[in-house]
């Protein structure tokens, strides 16, 4: 099923009276990234009548905060998947009874993937190798509309609302959040993962803001960064892409890769390292849709679980041979200029 708590909470917040010297989101990137254009994965974000929206609108205006939520979409399943639910966490309830299942992220390198992941989990496509990534190559893939409703909180607001297992109760209930619902398991897996220790070579640090996103990327390749997001030319079902001439190496061996979460905020789990190189491929599909999609290669697998999803897809061993995987169009790549 779909994750689709209502954004009432975080519309409510922004309307809550604040110092009139704190910076919005948007004003703090303009001070700090002075020049830098705003991907669009940012922008939907911040603005969510960015993209079209027919399931939630929201006024906010001088009388206080109007939300008119319209109905989730039920989930359907793609065999291939560029995308998914906030970053790879989907949610099974099965039967009436039966306990709620959360599945692990893909870009969650320390989770050893299991049977059902490697033959059924849309997600196996997301992942290549470095050597296959040239013009004319071919792979056939589905990249989802992003239906998540849930917007950046201002730094001051997210600040106060604590994020963490032992604080669960108190979170699910300022969220009217049901225990043991679909959404709390995702929330609970959300911050469970931004709890676990980071692997060797990686820093990682999930954002509850915008501001702390520029924060934490700026403070490890510097404030002359830019930001940018895979970006598709209009929605389409799955089909074979050809990857057109002109891939693009950004930057250095150095980034940081920020994917979205799914939590009742905007939330994203983002990680450092040096041992990965990024990319901007052009593609185009068999109905002549075109996407800039950003590539994101990991030169040093060998701190990876060696029942990673990856290596079970490619069979390959850890540490051998660089990997590759697309980004969706939520999440978000940092690179020094």
């Amino acid at each position: 099923m779909e994750f689709n708590l209502s954004p009432v909470l975080a519309f409510l917040a922004l309307a809550v009276v604040v110092s009139h010297a704190a910076l919005s989101p948007e004003q703090y990137w303009n001070y700090v990234l002075p020049n830098t254009p705003m991907p669009k994965a940012v922008k939907v974000l911040l603005h969510p009548d960015f993209m079209e929206n027919k399931g939630t609108s929201v006024n906010v205006g001088g009388g206080g905060v109007n939300v008119n939520t319209g109905k989730g979409k039920p989930g359907g399943g793609t065999s291939v998947n560029v995308g998914g639910k906030g970053g790879g966490v989907s949610v099974n309830t099965g039967h009436k009874g039966k306990p709620v299942y959360v599945k692990a992220s893909p870009f969650k390198y320390i989770y050893a993937a299991t049977e059902t992941q490697v033959h059924d989990d849309p997600n196996v496509a997301l992942f290549f190798l470095e050597k296959d990534m040239h013009p004319r190559a071919t792979m056939t893939l589905h990249f989802t509309e992003n239906t998540e409703t849930a917007t950046f909180l201002p730094r001051q607001i997210a600040q106060k609302i604590p994020f963490s297992s032992d604080k669960l109760p108190e979170i699910l209930n300022k969220f009217s959040v049901k225990p043991g619902s679909a959404e709390a398991e995702i929330m609970k897996n959300t911050i469970k993962e931004c709890e676990q220790p980071q692997i060797q070579g990686e820093d990682k640090y999930c954002a509850t803001s915008l501001e702390s996103m520029i924060d934490f990327s700026t403070s490890k390749i510097g404030k002359n960064a830019y930001a940018i997001s895979t970006e598709v030319q209009k929605q389409t079902p799955e089909q074979k892409y050809t990857i057109a001439a002109g891939v693009q190496k950004m930057g250095g061996d150095k980034s940081v890769v920020c994917h979205k979460q799914n939590y009742a905020y905007a939330v994203f789990y983002c990680h450092k390292s040096e041992t990965t190189r990024a990319y901007m491929v052009h593609l185009e599909g068999a109905d002549g849709t075109k996407a800039k999609a950003v590539a994101i290669c990991h030169t040093d697998t060998s701190a990876w679980n060696p029942k990673h999803l990856a290596f079970q897809v490619l069979k390959v061993e850890p540490g051998t041979i660089p990997i590759c995987h697309f980004l969706p169009q939520d999440h978000i790549v940092w690179i020094p200029k």
